[in-house]
């Protein structure tokens, strides 16, 4: 059940906003021009409930911010709506990067500590899960929950009854959550 997200294949194979993200991500070499740090594609178009505005999220390792966002800039600096901003997210000091590019708006998440370990990735990996055992009928109707204004994690929180006030850290509450246990949270 779970995804090599680091290889982006199963995106040709996606539905067409995957498809034509894979073609983005390929003409701008993104991938490549950031390999030295583990970038991964994260967010709503991987698990195919983009709306019409999702962006490519690809988050990444660095240790060394100003680097990272060195890195970025002389490939990346020319393009219409460039910005960068230095923040603390959950007192984790993150560079965020964001410009457009080959028809997508890309934002680019850096901090320092891997991937594997940042919230983003972790949500998407519990969030991939309930749509695998929830099937079609989940899929589209978490999309529509984002169509009507509700970011991904709310909508999530909201479709499955998960308790808790802040639906960010619910989510990764389900984590260590066996299949069975995920099996009957979609069955309520």
């Amino acid at each position: 059940m779970t995804r090599n997200w680091r290889d982006l294949s199963y995106l040709q194979n996606g539905t067409s906003k995957q498809k034509t993200a894979k073609q983005a991500i390929e003409q701008s070499a993104i991938m490549q021009r950031l390999k030295e740090f583990d970038p991964v594609l994260a967010g709503t178009i991987p698990l195919g409930i983009d709306i019409a505005d999702s962006d490519l999220d690809i988050i990444c390792e660095s240790y060394d911010l100003d680097r990272f966002a060195a890195t970025v800039r002389a490939s990346y600096a020319a393009y219409e709506g460039y910005k960068e901003a230095r923040l603390l997210v959950q007192d984790v000091p993150t560079c965020l990067i964001s410009f457009f590019a080959c028809g997508f708006w890309f934002e680019l998440f850096a901090q320092p500590r891997p991937v594997t370990m940042q919230n983003a990735y972790r949500h998407m990996v519990v969030e991939h899960r309930l749509l695998l055992l929830g099937g079609p009928d989940v899929l589209r109707d978490i999309r529509q929950l984002k169509q009507n204004g509700l970011k991904t994690e709310p909508a999530f929180a909201s479709y499955f009854h998960i308790p808790g006030d802040d639906p960010y850290q619910a989510l990764l509450d389900l984590e260590k959550w066996t299949d069975e246990q995920l099996r009957a949270l979609v069955r309520r």
